[in-house]
């Protein structure tokens, strides 16, 4: 029996997370010692995955298949395809990041009380969210994606709820109050969507008699398994409305301001960067493999969606006050482009959504943990608290510069090659979504520039004049980010080899080819 590693990448930050959560109260920093140990190892392992993954191989690799629940079918089981490796790297990448950028976020105020170990409870379930998501990119049979699915709720909605943001107006009781509104609202928004997707599951058990992704996939082939219409249209909505207000999808999209905005800087990023990414993998994975007829029938209503979102999270953007929240009303956006990119179905539209989910992230995480540092020295999110930072602050400045030009997409950065892609697959099939989507850049220029010269440029106010510049632990958590953007930017040849393959298997599911380019006989018009 070969080493189960894709269980290994999902169980050592699982086992690290009880380990952490039982630290003993005094030996904080151990537990936060511990928690980046057990991330490290997990990014060894995701590195061994992308190693020993083919691109040119099975579609679906490193396997691993074992009973679960014998009496309904369910199995545990496992395998990978290109993207859901560069998910899993991504997820392992970001999370070493995020707990040296959280080292200090968790510090109890109150030492006095030997019971209360909040420092251990954030960076255990930091490390149980990487577990379930892990293992959410790895799953191949829809009941065990579901129960991930949901699971990875509950941390989340205690890291969102019991580790918010210092930084806030108002009295402890307020921050306290919004804090807890922000996180039942992500819960019961993400488990509404997933009880509808329950019910979609055990409709497409009713009718497949199993719960495997691959079962299913060559039962379609060759003609054993055939959904009526209506049946896959039904299933397709259960699956797709669930994964939307995960991504999040206008008009989903309501938690995600509040979620982020509440949320610890390192929070915000696994929301955004990690955990949202498991809605528009599993579009591409569940939706598009399971229902590809349903998929083609409510295309152009998503793509409709999708430009929505475009405009609308970028239009919010640009009149934010709070930092935090245009962050997060730029994701919508962005998630807009994954979307569109997804559905326009052209293999350039796919292969720009999928590297858009990982640049993106990338992106993100540099902003916001920039963007986290300032904010915790200022204690304010308001971008009227701040002005002329770049003097005092220049190392600072000059990583949020760079930060917002890649949410922008600048040339030589990582999100314009995945931006450009999906654009050009968007322009093959629907020339006007193409157009609409192009007023995103725009705004994006403008919500990322107006928000550096009101943060970073003019006079330096009073209250900022005595900040520090980044530290060397912020450096550590900086520094290779933009390194990764930069890099990606001018070569994305590591990360388009693996992907392009599964993109292409994708396509065959739906039975859909790129379009034909329109070249006109100069000579023949003549």
């Amino acid at each position: 029996m070969s080493f189960p590693l894709l269980t290994a990448t999902a169980a050592v930050p699982a086992v690290g997370a009880v380990l952490t959560a039982a630290v003993p109260a005094a030996r904080r920093t151990a537990a936060k010692w511990l928690a980046l140990l057990v991330s490290l190892v997990t990014l060894a392992l995701a590195a061994v995955v992308w190693a020993q993954f083919e691109p040119g191989g099975d579609r679906y690799q490193l396997t691993e298949s074992h009973s679960w629940i014998k009496d309904f079918g369910v199995r545990y089981e496992l395998g990978v395809d290109g993207i859901g490796v560069a998910l899993i790297a991504l997820t392992a990448l970001l999370i070493p990041f995020i707990v040296l950028a959280g080292w200090h976020d968790a510090d109890p105020l109150e030492t006095s009380s030997k019971r209360w170990r909040p420092t251990q409870g954030f960076f255990a379930l930091i490390l149980m969210v990487e577990a379930m998501v892990i293992l959410s990119f790895e799953a191949t049979d829809v009941f065990l994606f579901y129960i991930l699915f949901e699971a990875m709720l509950i941390p989340m909605y205690f890291l969102i709820g019991g580790f918010g943001d210092r930084a806030h107006t108002g009295s402890d009781e307020n921050a306290a109050a919004q804090r807890s509104y922000a996180a039942v609202k992500f819960l019961l928004y993400n488990l509404v969507g997933g009880l509808i997707m329950l019910a979609a599951v055990i409709g497409l058990y009713v009718v497949a008699g199993n719960f495997s992704l691959t079962e299913i996939a060559e039962a379609r082939a060759n003609g054993s398994l055939d959904m009526a219409t209506n049946t896959e249209r039904l299933l397709f909505l259960g699956f797709f409305f669930a994964f939307a207000v995960k991504a999040p999808l206008w008009p989903l999209h309501t938690w995600l301001p509040n979620a982020m905005g509440e949320a610890t800087a390192p929070v915000a990023v696994l929301i955004t960067a990690v955990v949202d990414k498991v809605g528009t993998f599993a579009m591409l994975r569940f939706c598009l493999g399971l229902f590809p007829e349903a998929s083609k029938w409510a295309t152009p209503a998503i793509v409709v969606l999708a430009l929505i979102s475009i405009v609308y999270g970028a239009l919010l953007a640009v009149g934010q006050r709070d930092i935090k929240r245009l962050v997060a009303y730029a994701s919508i956006s962005h998630f807009g482009f994954i979307i569109l990119g997804i559905f326009a179905m052209t293999s350039q539209g796919q292969s720009g959504a999928t590297l858009y989910m990982v640049n993106h992230g990338i992106s993100t995480a540099a902003l916001m943990l920039v963007a986290g540092f300032l904010i915790s020295r200022r204690g304010s999110r308001l971008i009227a608290d701040y002005g002329g930072v770049q003097k005092v602050a220049p190392v600072l400045a000059g990583t949020f510069l760079i930060g917002g030009l890649a949410t922008l997409s600048l040339p030589g950065l990582a999100p314009f090659v995945s931006e450009f892609l999906v654009l050009v697959g968007a322009f093959e099939r629907y020339p006007v979504a193409g157009v609409i989507a192009t007023t995103g850049i725009v705004l994006a220029a403008l919500y990322t520039l107006v928000l550096y010269q009101r943060t970073m440029t003019g006079p330096v106010k009073e209250e900022v004049r005595a900040l520090p510049d980044l530290r060397a632990r912020e450096l550590a958590v900086v520094v290779p980010l933009i390194a990764v953007l930069i890099f990606l930017g001018v070569f994305p040849k590591p990360l388009t080899d693996v992907v392009n393959p599964a993109v292409q298997h994708t396509m065959s599911d739906v039975q859909q080819k790129d379009p034909q380019p329109q070249i006109q006989n100069v000579e023949a018009a003549k």
